[in-house]
């Protein structure tokens, strides 16, 4: 899928120094002929923006003089010319050819692995740096924007595409705000890099908060972390509706950032391209790099080896391809078991940024904004709290407050679906009922970890919000400052109400997981206890007929003389034997029972005389 035309240039300026493949197959997504590779003498240095500078950024993205293609031309020439092996003259032609591709390959797999953030990469995400956009420019997403002014007495509503929000934010007169806005909202649905890095750079975001916004983890966790010009809380939103994909990438490769603009899957779970998409890349499976040379250090061959141990093929060395292969294969069996009928429940990150000049920030994955209508909703209204009072802070605590609501849903839904579950238990116990109540406890222990930091997360705003400020002010200067809070006292109040959902929610999901397992119990216990009962009757049916099966067998014998047949004997002189032997046989084998037997009758005519005498008094 080609880049849009309107951030194609934003890449020049960021795109950093990039190996001859990489250069190839970025040239075929921006739909641009192949650079050609020939050594030029004396390559032209290339001038990255400033940090500091929006204006200078902006004014190399308008800048047409340099192509794209040109740019990646200028930045390979300039590193064959850099990386040129020096001449030796003690070395064969062959030596120096293979020492200087030994070093190309050693280059290359050390940037790619930089850039890919995995070994000694820079913490967060900054857009200013050259290697940002390398590594996050994939992420496209057609996003809706919501850019929300208002104040006790006015409100503005405005909703934007991409390319109209980044040209929005570059105009410093258009998104200036007015002197009655009192809170600015910016709703953005979807997560897209050239909205992101244009907020960035217009509001100073934290590279670490950027970060956490990028890597949409699905089952992160939930938490608020205080930096200088901003609070940035990341919350799980949990409601009813169409299950979360399945985060491969989390289960093949955990900690791993987001794959570059390279690879086949994106962030938004979309692929790149119309085609085709393979297994291994719905999958998220990249294939890595494997090192292969001649001959390792002790002259040995050890082409193909990649040193991984599959327990499955009883500790044989797989490749590392395989291994993720069966791991995503396993994750999607185990999905693929588990439909039916159960509770469908979405999870996704909501990450809320929140300003000391009333400006609030919130990005949601879901580009229709149908989350936050109801916000949008009560923001028109102009009788509502966040119209009267027009706080940044209680606008951030009513977004938590809708969160909190989609979990109280999705409770009742779970209730709903245990009190099915429960009466089927009663009237017959399955074992497809098992399976169902089983399936609904592991997903009950799921959202509890990933719904209990949101409470831990609320209480931390209520109890130690200008505490966590008073950290961040410096102090070298030996004045006290007065240190504010992010959240006014009158969204503390309002955050208790959410704090008390909080609870009632974590409660029922324990009280949910608990009933779930009884049930199973229950339902054990009623199978053992059928059991049981069968193994009963067939016990006293055996006791009853043992005496007449050994006297039977007796008088069944083929012999010719015998004094009980042959002495003009009726079949009265076997009843004659068999009803005393029974008479003695039975007692004492039920004998705990009878016992048992009389105890009960004894009590329940005890019952009964005390009810009688109740009613003659």
């Amino acid at each position: 899928m080609p880049r849009e035309n309107s951030f194609s240039d934003e890449g020049r300026s960021l795109t950093p120094d990039l190996s001859e493949e990489d250069d190839r197959d970025r040239a075929e997504d921006h739909d641009l002929p192949a650079p050609s590779y020939q050594t030029r003498p004396n390559p032209t240095p290339i001038t990255t923006a400033p940090a500091s500078s929006w204006d200078a950024v902006s004014s190399k993205l308008k800048s047409p003089a340099r192509s794209f293609q040109s740019h990646i031309t200028h930045r390979t020439h300039a590193t064959h010319h850099t990386h040129a092996p020096p001449a030796s003259t003690a070395m064969t032609p062959k030596e120096r050819f293979r020492r200087t591709v030994h070093k190309v390959i050693a280059m290359h797999r050390t940037s790619r692995t930089l850039s890919l953030g995995r070994v000694g990469a820079e913490p967060g995400v900054d857009p200013r740096r050259s290697n940002a956009y390398q590594q996050y420019g994939h992420i496209r997403q057609k996003c809706k924007i919501e850019v929300i002014d208002y104040s006790p007495l006015r409100s503005s509503f405005g909703k934007m595409t991409n390319a109209e929000f980044v040209r929005f934010l570059k105009n410093d007169e258009a998104s200036a705000r007015d002197p009655w806005v009192r809170v600015r909202y910016i709703n953005v649905g979807g997560i897209s890099w050239d909205v992101i890095s244009a907020l960035a750079l217009k509001y100073d975001m934290h590279p670490l908060a950027l970060e956490d916004v990028l890597h949409q983890r699905g089952h992160a966790r939930s938490k608020a972390d205080y930096y200088q010009k901003h609070l940035f809380m990341r919350v799980l939103a949990h409601t009813v509706g169409a299950p979360t994909p399945v985060d491969y990438e989390a289960v093949i490769s955990p900690g791993t950032p987001a794959q570059t603009w390279s690879s086949s899957r994106t962030l938004t779970n979309m692929p790149r391209t119309a085609s085709p998409v393979p297994l291994d890349e719905k999958l998220g499976i990249i294939k890595e790099e494997v090192e292969e040379t001649d001959e390792d250090v002790g002259g040995r061959s050890r082409r193909g080896s990649t040193g991984f141990v599959d327990p499955e093929q009883g500790g044989r060395q797989a490749s590392l391809i395989s291994l993720k292969r069966k791991r995503a294969a396993h994750v999607v069996t185990l999905e693929e078991l588990k439909k039916g009928d159960r509770v469908n429940v979405r999870i996704v990150p909501m990450c809320i940024f929140l300003y000391r000049d009333g400006t609030v920030i919130s990005f949601h994955p879901d580009p229709s904004l149908d989350f936050t209508e109801p916000i949008t909703a009560r923001i028109r209204q102009r009788d509502s709290s966040l119209r009267t009072t027009a706080d940044a802070s209680l606008l951030v605590e009513s977004l938590l407050d809708l969160i909190v609501d989609g979990a109280l849903e999705v409770i009742d839904e779970y209730h709903t679906k245990l009190n099915k579950l429960e009466r089927n238990v009663l009237i017959k116990p399955k074992v497809k009922t098992v399976r169902d109540l089983h399936i609904l406890s592991g997903d009950l222990i799921l959202h509890k970890r990933t719904l209990g930091p949101i409470k831990t997360l609320v209480y931390g705003l209520r109890r130690y919000d200008v505490d966590r400020c008073a950290a961040l002010v410096d102090t070298k200067n030996g004045e006290d400052e007065k240190v504010v809070g992010y959240m006014s006292h009158k969204s503390k109040i309002y955050l208790a109400d959410v704090h008390d959902h909080m609870e009632y929610v974590l409660s029922s999901v324990d009280m949910f997981a608990d009933m779930a397992e009884n049930l199973i119990n229950y339902t054990f216990n009623m199978a053992s206890y059928e059991m049981n009962e069968v193994m009963r009757r067939l016990t006293l049916a055996t006791i009853i007929f043992l005496p007449l099966t050994l006297l039977t067998g007796y008088f069944g014998m083929n012999f010719d003389n015998m004094w009980t047949i042959h002495h003009n004997h009726t079949d009265l002189v076997f009843w004659i034997i068999a009803i005393p032997v029974m008479a003695i046989v039975f007692p004492i084998f039920m004998w705990s029972d009878l016992t048992r037997m009389w105890h009960y009758f004894q009590k329940k005519i005890l019952v009964r005389n005390v009810k009688k005498d109740f009613k003659r008094d």
